[in-house]
């Protein structure tokens, strides 16, 4: 797909306050620890994830999706009035039913005339929101379009950690199957996208590439319909270096058709924004797409992995810091299990100030976290 009209004009996202370190989860998982002689500092060694955040028991997604979609709105300077969609794309949701992004359409004060939808697709949820919305936008049928989403990692980490305290079965290979749910964490992040007439930042989508590899689907797995049958309290099962291994064959597949796509070659894309899994993952991603990493950007060390918002909300970091520059091709590359890849290619030109101080922050200062975090000893 190739597109002449969309604009990625803004973000704006939100983050927890509490912080729980790989070290804490694994003190709390000392009666599996000792039981199978597990050594310390394994989970970080593993992942590369020394912390993740966490919302307040019983945060709904909704309430931090329409925090981080006043910032976004507001950072475009766009009218509410020209919102023609509104789509809710993380795995997290307030109920089975209505969808989430209805409260968070009457939170905003969006339109009646407003197309207003949930879009689950594991960790791509929001990136085909963004599709969705451009495709709206390129036909002419909507002026601008909000996607938006908030996960919520504690739930699921908590269970995790119960289960493999109480399971006195569980053996050294069979763990391994739990450490993907150790590395989630909690954030929320929105994106407003805009006809270019509109724009006041010229950032054009030039194209979306999307492949599929539903062989994989049983990979990572959670029990059945967990909104439902589990009273919010998951577990997940994941093949964690199978799903590694298709999941970065797929994204090579994905990569070919997508520099046929955006006719660039693979070394003159300036920056890289890729889904936030590991450090073993962004190691062999970018090795097997011939990607420089210092071009790429990551939170996964200090944020683990926020599943659906995890590729926007590092692009929306990436943005807040200056590090996209002018003319710069940015490549925008989410896997998700299923397994789905979707990348899309991005002109930037702008990159427009953050909301103002009055829209409630969750965090004061985001580059002294991160300034603390990579001084933490190893």
């Amino acid at each position: 797909m190739r597109y002449q009209n969309v604009c990625l004009e803004a973000f704006g996202y939100t983050l927890p306050e509490e912080i729980v370190t790989s070290a804490e989860i694994e003190d709390r998982l000392r009666p599996v620890y000792q039981r199978l002689r597990l050594p310390e500092g394994r989970l970080e060694l593993m992942t590369g994830i020394r912390e993740r955040r966490f919302w307040p028991p019983g945060t709904l997604p909704s309430e931090n999706s329409v925090i981080s979609a006043e910032k976004a709105i507001l950072a475009s300077g766009v009218a509410r009035e020209h919102f023609g969609a509104l789509v809710h794309g993380s795995v997290c949701r307030d109920h089975l039913e209505p969808a989430t992004a209805c409260r968070v359409h009457q939170q905003l004060g969006l339109p009646g005339d407003c197309t207003v939808y949930d879009v689950s697709n594991a960790c791509l949820g929001l990136l085909n929101g963004i599709i969705q919305v451009a495709n709206m936008i390129e036909l002419g049928a909507i002026r601008a379009g909000l996607v938006v989403g908030s996960e919520g990692g504690r739930e699921l980490v908590e269970t995790t950690i119960e289960s493999l305290n109480s399971d006195q079965t569980l053996d050294r290979r069979r763990i391994k199957h739990a450490v993907a749910s150790l590395t989630i964490g909690s954030g929320s992040c929105a994106v407003v996208l805009v006809d270019r007439h509109l724009s006041r930042t010229n950032n054009r989508i030039l194209s979306a590439t999307t492949r599929a590899n539903s062989s994989a689907h049983g990979l990572c797995q959670s029990e059945q319909d967990q909104s439902v049958s589990a009273g919010m309290r998951p577990l997940m099962q994941t093949d964690a270096e199978a799903l590694m291994l298709e999941g970065i064959a797929t994204g090579v597949d994905t990569f070919q058709r997508f520099l046929k796509e955006t006719t660039w070659a693979g070394d003159q894309i300036d920056s890289t924004i890729c889904h936030q899994v590991g450090a073993t993952h962004r190691r062999l991603l970018c090795e097997a797409l011939g990607l420089n990493p210092a071009n790429d950007a990551t939170t996964y060390e200090w944020l683990g992995n926020t599943g659906a918002v995890a590729l926007p909300l590092t692009m929306a970091m990436a943005v807040e810091q200056q590090q996209l520059k002018p003319g710069d091709r940015v490549g925008m590359f989410g896997i998700g299990s299923g397994i789905n890849c979707l990348m899309l290619g991005v002109r930037w030109e702008k990159s427009l100030v953050s909301a103002p101080s009055s829209i409630r922050e969750t965090v004061p200062d985001i580059a002294a976290a991160r300034t603390e975090s990579d001084s933490a000893p190893e």
